[in-house]
């Protein structure tokens, strides 16, 4: 005997407010797409998150048809171009894997991202910094960046950045990760202004 199911039957998550109270998938929906910019926090290794980011990117685009732009801070800025030719299939799915440095869980978290862009036709945009001058800052400081001739600090947000190493947040990373602080932040979905 099989037995209809349903996906609020056996829910793979929970949502919570800020408060700590229980919410529900369309009250969360509902108050996301009255938001201009959605940052979606993740651990990049939780492949439950990447599909309900997935889930969140159908149902936004849905309720803001034609104002959505996704970005996936997994592509570094150097790649932009690569995300471009992909997205509006002009680059196959081998030559944008071989060149665009994806990351190893790709295929099963973030690819079914760009498909669905692909598919819609929205714009996905690389945020993060390109690994090498994460690692110049790892290895010396933000005041290293200035450095930089005008061409690389296109691949940046302007400069001088201002980081508040007191802020809780950066606290408890410090604590976890030892003193070295993580460059990446996960994935953010981004609206263009309502007319």
């Amino acid at each position: 005997m099989s037995l209809p199911l349903r996906a609020d039957d056996k829910p793979a998550y929970r949502l919570f407010t800020a408060a700590g109270k229980a919410a529900t998938y369309d009250k969360m929906l509902k108050e996301l797409a009255a938001a201009d910019v959605v940052f979606f926090g993740e651990q990049h290794n939780d492949p439950l998150a990447h599909w309900l980011e997935l889930q969140v990117t159908k149902d936004l685009l849905r309720l803001r048809q034609g104002q959505l732009v996704l970005g996936l801070e997994m592509f570094e800025r150097d790649v932009q171009p690569l995300v471009d030719q992909y997205t509006t299939g002009e680059l196959s799915d081998q030559a944008f894997e071989e060149q665009s440095r994806p990351w190893p869980n790709y295929s099963t978290d973030y690819k079914p991202l760009l498909q669905l862009a692909k598919q819609q036709k929205f714009r996905v945009v690389g945020t993060n910094v390109p690994r090498r001058y994460a690692s110049q800052v790892a290895k010396g400081s933000l005041a290293s960046l200035s450095e930089l001739p005008a061409a690389e600090k296109a691949w940046l947000a302007p400069l001088p950045l201002t980081v508040d190493y007191e802020l809780p947040g950066y606290k408890n990373m410090a604590k976890m990760f030892g003193a070295t602080l993580p460059t990446r932040q996960g994935c953010s979905i981004l609206f263009r202004p309502r007319r």
